[in-house]
């Protein structure tokens, strides 16, 4: 019995006390995400061709 009062409850909690985000919140919030998501990928992009160009010069040193 406490089983189904717990998914009672929070079916209740999630539809009448959650405020959900309209459909241009969410298509502002994926926009945001996809940018920072590729500024994110550009920055590591660029970090790993900096260590790759040290690397190269390092192994040029020794080999």
């Amino acid at each position: 019995m406490r089983i189904k009062s717990y998914f009672q409850e929070a079916f209740n909690e999630l539809v009448h006390k959650v405020s959900w985000p309209t459909w241009a919140e969410l298509q502002n919030s994926a926009v945001v995400v996809m940018i920072a998501s590729f500024i994110i990928a550009m920055i590591i992009f660029g970090m790993d061709m900096v260590f790759e160009n040290f690397m190269e010069v390092v192994y040029s040193i020794f080999y």
